[in-house]
């Protein structure tokens, strides 16, 4: 059975591509009030490792994943291969 696909969210932290359903920048204030919420609800995961937040994951599930990495560069990193499970693998941060 092949590995699944996983994307490097930033700092060793990985999300399975086939979950992912939208990377959206953090600097609007309905966004920074929609992470506020999820915090509140317990359905967030914070994968920035105390760093300022760039993008916002959404994924299939209920879960929304914070990344310190911007959305351009995820999505780069996503229609590159430039993911794990796959033909290129990339552990540079």
């Amino acid at each position: 059975m092949p590995a699944p696909a996983v994307l490097n969210v930033g700092f060793y932290n990985y999300v399975m591509t086939e979950k992912i359903v939208a990377l959206v920048s953090s600097e609007s204030a309905p966004m920074r009030r929609l992470v506020q919420t999820m915090r509140k609800e317990g359905n967030l995961i914070d994968a920035t490792q105390g760093r300022r937040t760039k993008s916002v994951i959404f994924t299939t599930g209920t879960a929304v994943i914070l990344s310190a990495i911007s959305q351009e560069t995820l999505a780069k990193r996503l229609n590159s291969g430039d993911i794990v499970g796959q033909e290129a693998s990339s552990d540079e941060e």
